[in-house]
């Protein structure tokens, strides 16, 4: 446990490619004393640790972390350039620098924002290495092999010096069994059993393998540095009667922004006046321009198709749904995988278990069976570089990583590789009704009235219910609206979960609930009953208006499902999961919604109930929990993995583990697909690993492959695990769901003139 006088602290970590190079800067900080609880994020170039700062200073930190070759800066300050590797552009998250060291930034970059090869060090050891053994390989033609021997050995220690250091360092601080030292004690003993020709090839094709690593690192951080750049730079801000261009990121909440057509919007905020359609699918992933009028949500990044809008700041640039996507996506990778924690505990393991195998296959045969020494030696140095385990490291988080960028791309939030694994294995869907399955947006139907006229009921009703936060609240005060009726005043308003609401009213306590409440109060009589039964048997939710316990009236209202609700099961069953809606809904009207959707339906719950009949799902399977992530938080909390509807609010990010920006809730078939996609990745790239060193291990122990072909098959395996991972970038889960969006468009057309 921390001291309490321990402090959490955050760095930004330059030069880190791969997962090994995350795990060099790990393996060179937790050594350190009142150093705890350390995470390395290798996309989002990250080292976030708890230091105990009486026991080492952050300036020990910062000097262990250079001394194994990265560049390091405190959270804020202008990036480190370390001698070699990719930095991120300032801005790709949200605690940006400033423009100067922006632009110090971004020379040496490709249209794309990622970094030119040819501009970082690595690029440069492959072309020098590269011209090198070219060079020794010309002069073996021209001039005795005496002579072009000593070429390629000084191709050889020119390509080595700049890895023998890493190795050093590495060794110094406590890491011995890495890559580097393997290069070194490999090349080393090439040379001195006379191999400098394949020596030198080693040395070129371990240059060009990590140049590779860094290019893929690069074009996975593509689509992160692509999300920030979606909130434009500028805004137009009123300021009195004028307009004037100010940065995005200083607009305050309140102020007032117009966005012209074809412009992006520069903040989240509230349209205040007029009607255009707006593209949110540079956020939301969502195909079709959403109508924008009085009242409706913006969201930063999206942009403006039609008309002139004028939008209220609703949230300062650091909280708009863009800033918190991108946080999601540098946070989640600190969430990792089971899978991942697995493998990093087996190549501890693996990688000293192939050092001491090595060490055998060196000695035993000369000693025990009288072979040569020379031949021995040199299947030995084979094995070392087969034994790294860069592959199987960088296996699992590369494919997170991916799928992390695909589904942010896509409107699927998951918060780590935890959660893809977890709703990968999802055998059960559970679905919440209001807001979920159904728009959350019913309309009152049926007012019928015992005492007094509609308009007094529901003034009655609209005064417990002001302010409320529940659909069917917001529907009564919205009727009584429409119908231009007073709202009566009320005091002491209070919510009771799952039955109701009740407040003081002209001195007269006035409920507002289920008939389940009227039960238990004992106010629903044999006449009232048959009348609550036939609005339900028609799909509809009924309350009950009850003045001291007297019944002044019946209020029903319905809220139809969602358009893809149906095809969203469907899509579920295809892919082998069941699904049932949890709601707390009388069983006639749950009944009803259920058969329409073709889903089974568990109805009358309150919140604890929910959770009970999670835990009874998760007893014989994986259960998802779909909700709008404000009421349903304990059912949320209590299944495998919880997922929130709604259009990226601060409750949908916090709460749930996974979000669905797009409010469709074809996505949550969506969501699993992409989750299975990653591990079926991951398992590919396990097997191309560990299958290709097996491979290798085997045949080199035989005789029958090299050093070079050793080193090409260590850093072969780490490319085509990167390059598997990657394709996730190119994956569409949602294909299915978009394909069928103009039939579920009809289908509801066809419902609304029905």
């Amino acid at each position: 446990m921390a001291d309490a006088s321990a402090g959490q602290r955050e760095w930004r970590v330059t030069g880190m490619d791969c997962g090994a190079c995350a795990a060099k800067v790990r393996g060179a900080v937790e050594r350190l004393p009142g150093v705890e609880d350390v995470d390395v994020a290798l996309m989002a170039e990250r080292l976030r640790l708890t230091l105990d700062e009486r026991q080492t200073s952050a300036e020990r930190v910062e000097k262990a972390v250079r001394g194994v070759g990265f560049g390091i800066s405190p959270k804020g300050a202008p990036p480190e350039k370390p001698k070699g590797g990719f930095i991120l552009p300032d801005g790709a998250f949200p605690a940006a620098a400033d423009d100067e060291t922006e632009r110090e930034d971004t020379a040496g970059q490709t249209e794309d924002g990622g970094t030119a090869w040819v501009k970082t060090a690595k690029g440069r050891l492959v072309l020098v290495t590269g011209a090198l053994l070219a060079a020794a390989w010309a002069s073996r033609l021209i001039l005795p092999s005496e002579i072009a021997h000593w070429g390629f050995v000084l191709a050889t220690l020119v390509g080595l010096w700049s890895i023998a250091l890493r190795a050093i360092a590495m060794a110094r601080a406590g890491m011995p069994f890495t890559i580097e030292m393997l290069m070194t004690i490999a090349v080393g003993g090439a040379l001195l059993i006379g191999e400098p020709e394949e020596a030198a090839l080693v040395v070129f094709l371990f240059a060009v393998g990590e140049l590779l690593e860094g290019v893929s690192a690069d074009k996975a951080r593509n689509s992160i540095r692509a999300l920030s750049k979606l909130v434009p730079k500028t805004a137009r801000l009123e300021v009195g009667e004028t307009t004037r261009e100010v940065a995005a990121e200083k607009l305050r909440v309140g102020q007032v922004v117009q966005v012209r057509p074809g412009d992006r919007v520069p903040c989240d905020g509230e349209v205040i006046e007029g009607v255009s359609g707006v593209d949110e699918s540079p956020v939301t992933g969502e195909s079709v321009p959403t109508l924008k009028e009085k009242g409706a949500a913006v969201f930063a990044g999206s942009v403006n198709t039609e008309a002139l809008l004028r939008v209220q700041v609703t949230k300062a640039a650091e909280d708009n749904t863009i800033a918190r996507i991108v946080r999601l996506v540098e946070e989640a990778e600190s969430a990792r995988a089971p899978t991942e924690r697995f493998i990093d505990r087996f190549s501890r393991v693996y990688m000293p278990a192939v050092v001491g195998t090595a060490l055998l296959v060196a000695v035993v045969p000369p000693l025990a069976l009288g072979q040569a020494w020379g031949e021995w030696v040199y299947r030995a140095l084979a094995l070392l570089l087969i034994g790294c385990p860069c592959a199987l490291v960088i296996s699992v988080p590369a494919s997170i990583t991916s799928a992390l960028s695909t589904g942010a791309r896509n409107g699927l939030l998951m918060k780590g590789g935890a959660v893809i694994e977890a709703a990968a294995r999802t055998t059960h869907a559970a679905f919440d009704k209001t807001g979920t399955l159904t728009h959350g947006k019913p309309r009152v139907t049926d007012i019928t009235v015992f005492v007094g006229g509609e308009d007094d009921l529901l003034a009655l009703a609209a005064g417990v219910e002001s302010g409320a936060s529940h659909p069917l609240g917001r529907a009564i005060c919205a009727e009584a609206e429409r119908r231009g009726v007073g709202v009566s005043a009320s005091t002491g308003a209070r919510a009771l979960p799952g039955r109701g609401a009740e407040a003081v009213i002209g001195g007269a306590r006035v409920c507002v609930g289920s008939p389940r409440l009227a039960e238990e109060r004992g106010v629903l009589t044999d006449d009232l009953w048959p009348r609550v039964e036939a609005l339900e048997a028609e799909g509809k939710t009924v309350v009950i208006v009850l003045r001291e316990d007297v019944p002044h009236g019946l209020i029903a209202l319905r809220d139809e499902p969602r358009a893809d609700a149906a095809q969203s099961v469907a899509q579920l069953r295809k892919l082998g999961v069941s699904t049932v809606m949890l709601t707390g809904d009388n069983p006639r009207t749950a009944q009803a919604i259920a058969e329409g959707l073709g889903i089974e339906q568990r109805s009358g719950l309150m919140p604890a109930d929910k959770v009970t009949a999670i835990r009874d799902l998760a007893s014989g399977g994986h259960v998802m929990m779909v909700g709008d992530g404000i009421n349903d938080a304990p059912a949320l909390a209590a299944a495998h993995v919880g997922v929130a509807m709604g259009s990226g609010t601060d409750v949908a990010l916090e709460i749930a583990d996974a979000a669905i920006l797009r409010n469709r809730v074809t996505d949550v078939a969506a969501l699993i697909r992409l989750a299975r996609a990653t591990m079926s990745n991951i398992r590919q790239n396990i097997a191309i690993a560990l299958g290709l060193k097996a491979v290798f291990l085997v045949t080199t122990v035989l005789g029958i492959t090299g050093l070079w072909i050793a080193i090409l098959a260590d850093t072969g395996a780490t490319v085509l695990v990167t390059m598997n991972a990657l394709r996730l970038l190119f994956f569409r889960p949602t294909a299915l769901t978009e394909a069928a969006e103009p039939d579920a468009r009809e289908a509801q057309e066809f419902v609304r003139a029905s």
